[in-house]
């Protein structure tokens, strides 16, 4: 079986395109040594244009588009072909975009899943988001979950705080950063992300504050951001929260995350739209228990056992915070059941034959 894949992200992108491109190739490559994976990494102008001819003439049986999109010539060409989606974004949160490249998009992926053999969706909020706005009929979309790097799936739950600042165990990381072990030594909530509008950090830093000081954990954030980081940032300084909120900018390895993931209280993630949510999922595999929001993908990757949170009600947000600062037992449950149903739900191996299959099929017929 001959695959064609774009492989742009593959190689070109360390976060979630690029996370989710390897895992699906590496993965497909492991489980099946029929699979001939080949991996396009073209210029623009023939990746857009030309690349459907080029896996034709090369023997490809399909073509698999891992983010969002397919070459133009795809149909033309006449080889099979399966694009993932991952979300529309652009069009439920179209602020955080300017309009040029919104038209854009819209020309490339909607192109793309409208004239796809098949569409995968990387989860059933996707799916009807591509189905509203796209008009792709139910019959030609699968939800295929996105599985995480194959570290996030070995044990290493750390050791939890108990209540209260004072009272937290020792959870000091072997970061190689001393101020930041410094900084996590009484423990600390986590939170993973780009620093935009639609993560929603000033609603992180706001529930925050609304906790006393004597029941607050610092928040470490992975992650960065232009404008929208600026603003929070001033508001921590104008509200005197530098204290409690650190801003980790460069830490990009999967280790490293999965480390703070297990030595963090708790996971918080209160994102106001995401198509899948994949810290929620790292997070929960270290045994560390979620808070995240009832809205888009975010529940099906948080499973029963997270807080949900409306992410628009700060005081939501607190509230959820403090039943878990406060209760060792809490956590410690939520955290359990959390990595139960991530290991289940979420299985690289069942994921990849999900994905088997379905190439089987699409090529069969």
């Amino acid at each position: 079986m001959r695959i064609g894949y774009d492989a742009k992200r593959y190689y070109h992108n360390r976060t979630g395109l690029g996370n989710y491109s390897r895992t699906v190739v590496d993965a497909m490559r492991s489980q099946h040594e029929d699979v001939d994976a080949v991996l396009y990494d073209c210029k623009a102008l023939e990746r857009t244009f030309a690349l459907g001819r080029r896996a034709k003439r090369e023997g490809c049986e399909l073509f698999h588009g891992l983010s969002n999109e397919l070459p133009r010539d795809i149909v033309r060409a006449g080889v099979p072909s399966i694009v993932t989606m991952h979300d529309v974004a652009w069009r439920t949160f179209p602020d955080m975009y300017k309009p040029w490249d919104r038209m854009i998009y819209d020309w490339k992926y909607g192109w793309s899943c409208r004239n796809a053999t098949h569409v995968v969706c990387i989860s059933e909020s996707t799916k009807r988001d591509v189905m509203r706005f796209y008009g792709v009929p139910e019959d030609r979309i699968s939800v295929i979950y996105q599985p995480v790097q194959g570290v996030f799936y070995e044990s290493s739950i750390g050791v939890k705080g108990v209540i209260g600042v004072k009272g937290v165990k020792d959870n000091t990381l072997d970061l190689n950063d001393n101020s930041l072990n410094q900084a996590t030594a009484g423990g600390y909530i986590l939170t993973v992300g780009s620093i935009n509008s639609r993560k929603n950090l000033m609603g992180m830093v706001k529930a925050l504050e609304m906790i006393p000081e004597d029941e607050r954990l610092p928040l470490v954030v992975v992650g960065n951001g232009r404008e929208y980081r600026q603003r929070v940032e001033e508001y921590i300084d104008s509200h005197h929260l530098r204290e409690w909120v650190r801003i980790e900018s460069n830490i990009h390895e999967a280790e490293r995350l999965k480390e703070l993931y297990a030595g963090a209280v708790c996971m918080l993630y209160p994102s106001f739209y995401e198509g899948f949510g994949l810290p929620v999922v790292e997070a929960q595999l270290q045994g560390c228990p979620v808070i995240t929001s009832n809205v888009s993908s975010l529940p099906e990757a948080a499973g029963p056992d997270a807080l949900l949170v409306n992410p628009a009600q700060t005081e939501e947000i607190a509230e959820a915070l403090r039943l878990l600062l406060s209760s060792e037992e809490e956590r410690k449950r939520r955290g359990e059941a959390g990595r139960r149903y991530c290991m289940e739900m979420f299985s690289p191996e069942r994921l990849t034959e999900e994905m088997f299959q379905l190439y089987e099929l699409i090529i069969d017929n």
